[in-house]
C-alpha cells in the first residue's frame, strides 16, 4: 500500500507548479530528482502522465484523471492529519519563517528561539531576507512583513504593531552642523539614505500643525542595509532615519542623539502573513501568538 503513495506528492507539486524546475525549488530538491520520481511513477502505473517538449509540459488524459484523484486522496490525508493534530497538545514539525534581515535578527528570532525551547518537537527554519518572498512559491509557512502588504486573497495577515521611526545623528555631527529644533531646520543637512532598488525615497516629517514637510536634505551616502546606516551615523557621517527600537540602545549610551522623535515621523506597520487555509496548523498558530504577545513590547522602546 505504501508503494502506491510514492511519488504522488511530487506529481501533484509538478502539476501545480507548472514545471519540474519550479516544483523542485518548492520541494527543496534537484530537478533531476523530481524527474526521476515522475519517471518511476509512470513506470509503475505503466502510463505517460506528462506530454513533454523542450519548452513546456502538459498533462496527458491519463495524467488529468490521475491528478484529480490524487488531489482528493491527499486532501483526505491532510484531513486525517488535522484530526490527529487537533488532539495534540504541543506543536510539532518544521516551521519555515521568512523575515527582514535586521528586524528578524533583533526582534523575531529571539521570540522564535524561545518558542523552540518551549516546544522540543518544533523544528524551526528561519530565512533572513529583505526582498518580498512568495510564501506559496518558496514553501514558507509564515512571513514577517514591514510596510505595505500585497493585495492577495490567498494570504491572511495579523498586525504585530507599528514600527515607529525617528531621525538621529551622532553628537559629533550635530556639533559641526548644528542641532535642528524643528523640521524646517533639517534643510541643508546631510542624510544617510536607505536605498530600495538603488533609489532613495524622500523623507516626510510632520510639522507642529500636523502638516507634512519634505526636508531638503542632501544625500551623500546611500545604503541598502539599516545596520550600515546606523554605523555611519555613529561615525558622524550624517542624519539617519532609523526604527526607534534600533535607536534606543544607542541613545542610552549617547552614541546617537534624537533629532526628530517618532511622533513627528510616519511609522510603518508590521504584520505576520500566512497562506489562507481551512485549518491553521498549531505550529503556525503558536508562533503568531508568541509574536503578537512580544513584538509590541519591543516596538514600544
Amino acid at each position: 500500500m505504501n508503494e502506491r503513495l510514492n511519488g504522488v506528492g511530487v506529481f501533484v507539486a509538478v502539476v501545480e507548479a507548472g514545471s519540474f524546475a519550479v516544483a523542485a525549488q518548492r520541494l527543496a530538491v534537484t530537478r533531476s530528482a523530481v524527474a526521476k520520481t515522475i519517471a518511476r511513477l509512470e513506470q509503475r502505473l505503466k502510463v505517460r502522465l506528462f506530454n513533454r517538449t523542450t519548452r513546456k509540459q502538459s498533462l496527458t488524459e491519463n495524467g488529468h484523471a490521475y491528478y484529480e484523484r490524487c488531489v482528493r486522496a491527499l486532501a483526505e490525508l491532510e484531513a486525517a492529519e488535522e484530526c490527529i493534530e487537533s488532539g495534540r497538545r504541543e506543536p510539532a514539525g518544521k516551521l519555515r519563517v521568512t523575515m527582514p534581515v535586521l528586524f528578524g535578527r533583533r526582534c523575531v528570532a529571539p521570540i522564535l528561539l524561545a518558542l523552540s525551547e518551549r516546544y522540543p518537537e518544533l523544528q524551526l527554519e528561519m530565512s533572513f531576507n529583505d526582498r518580498v518572498v512568495d510564501l506559496v512559491e518558496e514553501g514558507f509557512d509564515l512571513a514577517i512583513r514591514v510596510g505595505a502588504l500585497p493585495d492577495s486573497s490567498q494570504l491572511v495577515a495579523r498586525r504585530l504593531g507599528m514600527q515607529r521611526m525617528g531621525i538621529c545623528a551622532a553628537p559629533a555631527y550635530l556639533d559641526r552642523h548644528g542641532r535642528p529644533s524643528s523640521p524646517s531646520e533639517l534643510d541643508g543637512h546631510l542624510r544617510l539614505a536607505y536605498l530600495t532598488a538603488g533609489r532613495a525615497s524622500a523623507w516626510r516629517v510632520h510639522d507642529e500643525d500636523g502638516g507634512v514637510v519634505l526636508p531638503q536634505v542632501k544625500t551623500r551616502l546611500g545604503f541598502d542595509d539599516l545596520q550600515a546606516i546606523a554605523d555611519a551615523a555613529i561615525a558622524g557621517a550624517g542624519l539617519a532615519w532609523l526604527p526607534c527600537w534600533m535607536m534606543a540602545p544607542e541613545l542610552k549610551t549617547g552614541r546617537l542623539e534624537l533629532v526628530v522623535s517618532g511622533d513627528r515621523v510616519p511609522g510603518t506597520e508590521i504584520h505576520a502573513l500566512w497562506s489562507r487555509m481551512t485549518h491553521l496548523p498549531m505550529k503556525v498558530r503558536v508562533a503568531v501568538d508568541a509574536l503578537v504577545s512580544e513584538i509590541p513590547r519591543m516596538l514600544s522602546q
